[in-house]
């Protein structure tokens, strides 16, 4: 029973990790927190619910597209409630954020109705047992695999990219890289892209794991992984991956023995974490300019 929790943490954990690296990569840009993300990641799984269930198209195929219109989903919402407000006072597109999230939601409300709907698995679903130590889905191995193939795209994309160099470079310095050619501009909007891409593959994986896609799926998930951001240092995408997997863990194993304080249970590593080491995990300590 041990081990098939750790394996049902990793898979829930890898979910928040995909969600808590759209957060993290736009507060890396902007210093922004992005409140509409969690939005992102229920408008993905509803493209994705939409793609199998009326197209009746492969679920590989559904994922794709659902990152892809969830992509252009957050650069519309970058460009619509962020650029113009990039100057204005920092509260400023704090209320933008959480005004973009509540008419997400109505939207989606008012689109598809207030009910759950379930999420068909339009492949085969089998289990495999590992000797006597545990037992895992094909779907608990598919959110494996696919969040662990993003990742390491993601790690790839900005460590070894001329893309990531740049995204690097306007993350530290936004001034600094306008001045070395870099167009801040297209690079602030290709975060946002890639962020809201992850958060609609989380939201897909969350829907065909749990079976359910609503308009209000977002909230709670979009709160842990911003919870998991802020554990793995906000800001740090390696930190950002490690914080969603041991938020997973933490949630799941406190399901097994106090089911109803689970949510509790995370928080409260949360708080812990941070009194011992305010920065998250991974964080670093930034001086600010003056």
């Amino acid at each position: 029973m041990f081990f098939e929790q750790i394996i049902n943490g990793l898979a829930l954990g890898s979910t928040y990790s995909l969600i808590a690296l759209g957060y993290t990569m736009v507060y890396g840009i902007l210093e922004l927190i992005n409140f509409a993300h969690s939005e992102i990641y229920m408008t993905g799984a509803f493209i994705g619910l939409t793609m199998v269930t009326v197209y009746k198209v492969p679920f590989p195929i559904a994922l794709l597209i659902s990152m892809a219109g969830s992509c252009i989903l957050g650069v519309c919402i970058e460009k619509a409630a962020y650029k113009p407000l990039r100057k204005a006072n920092r509260i400023a597109p704090l209320i933008s954020a959480i005004g973009v999230s509540i008419f997400l939601q109505n939207l989606a409300l008012i689109i598809a109705g207030p009910q759950a709907r379930a999420f068909p698995k339009n492949f085969k679903v089998t289990t495999i047992q590992v000797g006597s130590l545990f037992k895992i889905s094909s779907i608990q191995l598919l959110i494996l695999l696919v969040s662990i193939v993003l990742m390491i795209g993601l790690h790839f994309l900005i460590n070894k990219t001329k893309i990531g160099q740049a995204i690097r470079a306007t993350a530290q310095d936004k001034e600094t890289a306008q001045l070395m050619g870099i167009k801040i501009d297209r690079i602030i909007s290709l975060t946002f892209a890639i962020g809201s891409a992850l958060g609609g593959a989380a939201g897909v994986l969350v829907g065909v794991y749990f079976n359910s896609v609503d308009p209000m799926m977002g909230f709670f998930p979009g709160l842990k992984g911003f919870v998991a951001a802020v554990l793995g240092g906000i800001g740090n995408i390696p930190g950002a991956m490690v914080g969603g997997l041991i938020l997973g863990l933490v949630e799941v194993i406190g399901a097994v023995y106090m089911s109803q304080y689970k949510d509790a249970i995370a928080f409260a590593v949360l708080i812990i974490i941070l009194l011992l080491k305010p920065t998250g995990l991974l964080g670093q300590k930034v001086q600010e300019k003056v």
